[in-house]
């Protein structure tokens, strides 16, 4: 191991996801959650689930609130559910408890495999059109319409062009393999939007505000409703395709398995659930592995010191909170469409030309976007799957898990709407 080749590689990895820093808050802040306490939570949870993927794991990946998982956390369950922000909150602590006896009892492979493979391979890029769809919207380059329900905003002035000239700018610093693009891109975009009147400079550096305001505020009201079993659902299969996704292609490339296995893969997904458990204490929505670590790795990255490093890069950020929270949402925009891009790359793994399996996997990417519901299109995506396959006469690709859950999800679509 080369200590020098893997604190670079630790920081480079920071440098790519750090982004979350600026964008997680901008996302909560959207449902009422106070953007300080969201901005040192991200930093402390990041830093704590990194160390224990670092030191328990010593694997050089690192983790963050995960992108989807916020989205999910904000715009379903809290603006198109309708419920607080509490609620959530509960359900990723469910969640995160409900992940670690998943992991310790190694039942999460029956979780992942009763879920159909083009399933699986549709939610990561649906995810993605949600994401880019929902930075186009608060970015101001869509709006919405009575006649087409979204047309194009106004992008010759004030958020749509800053927006917009964003995008640009991280586009070109992207295509030019500049280390850190998208933070770059984040903080050119808002000291570009300081003379339109867009950014609000709040300083530098400061103390972390606290995170009182967010923390342990559980609500255990509706624990036993089909809303709560769906949400909490929602949650861990996002959590685990976006995990066991991020370390299997990773650790591929990386020439990182072992007889084809992700080293101390149990313990990976450890810290991942640990994460999201106390994470959600903290008032953060649910942990991921970041696909972002891919950078770090490609630097030479291989043992928990590059994790470590990207750990304590997260713990040096806490002092930078003003900066962080002077970002407009303008400014964050462009990350988010590059990060729904970012997400498209399982589609290439989806037989397209087998329609059993594309025309579930299409229905459930493009539900995700158009309802504004990632647990709406992986729902009726499922059952989709079911229904079209049993029609179809391939009986045989259905399992007994695959038709209780479809009975579930058609009662809870026919009783709960």
């Amino acid at each position: 191991m080369n200590v020098r080749t893997e604190i670079i590689a630790g920081i480079t990895t920071f440098l790519t996801m750090a982004y979350i820093l600026a964008v997680n808050p901008n996302i909560m802040g959207d449902i009422g959650m106070d953007k300080g306490a969201i901005f040192t939570t991200t930093a402390i949870i990041s830093m704590f689930s990194t160390l224990i993927m670092a030191l328990y794991a010593r694997l050089p990946f690192a983790l963050a609130p995960g992108m989807g998982l916020n989205a999910f956390f904000a715009y379903t369950v809290c603006t198109k559910m309708g419920y607080d922000w509490s609620f959530a909150l509960t359900a990723v602590l469910i969640e995160g408890v409900a992940f670690i006896i998943l992991t310790e009892t190694n039942l999460r492979d029956a979780i992942v495999n009763a879920i159909p493979a083009s399933i699986r391979n549709a939610i990561g890029p649906g995810i993605g059109l949600y994401i880019a769809f929902i930075g186009l919207k608060n970015g101001g380059v869509i709006a919405s319409s009575s006649a087409t329900f979204v047309t194009l905003g106004t992008i010759t002035s004030g958020p749509g062009l800053l927006s917009i000239i964003g995008l640009v700018l991280t586009g070109t610093l992207l295509i030019l393999n500049v280390r850190g693009a998208l933070l770059l891109g984040i903080l050119g975009t808002t000291l570009i939007g300081l003379p339109m009147g867009l950014t609000t400079f709040g300083g530098v550096a400061g103390l972390p505000p606290s995170i009182a305001p967010i923390a342990f505020k559980f609500d255990f009201t509706h624990v036993f409703t089909v809303d709560m079993l769906i949400v909490v659902l929602t949650f861990l299969f996002i959590d685990m395709f976006d995990t066991i996704g991020t370390l299997v292609g990773v650790s591929t490339k990386a020439g990182m398995l072992r007889n084809g296995q992700v080293p101390h893969l149990k313990r990976a997904f450890m810290a991942d659930a640990v994460g999201t458990t106390i994470g959600s204490m903290m008032g953060s929505s649910a942990i991921a592995t970041y696909v972002e670590s891919a950078s770090g790795v490609a630097q030479g990255g291989r043992s928990g010191l590059t994790a470590f490093t990207t750990a304590v890069c997260f713990a040096v950020a806490l002092i930078f909170a003003p900066l962080f929270l002077s970002i407009p949402g303008s400014a964050t925009c462009p990350v988010l469409v590059i990060v729904g891009l970012f997400m498209l790359s399982p589609i290439r793994d989806i037989d397209l030309d087998d329609y059993s399996e594309s025309l579930p996997a299409f229905i459930c990417l493009v539900l995700m976007p158009l309802t504004y519901s990632i647990s709406d299109g992986i729902l009726i995506g499922i059952i989709s799957y079911v229904v079209l396959n049993l029609l179809g006469g391939k009986r045989r690709k259905l399992t007994p898990t695959m038709y209780v859950l479809v009975v579930l999800f058609i009662l809870k679509y026919v009783f709960i709407g």
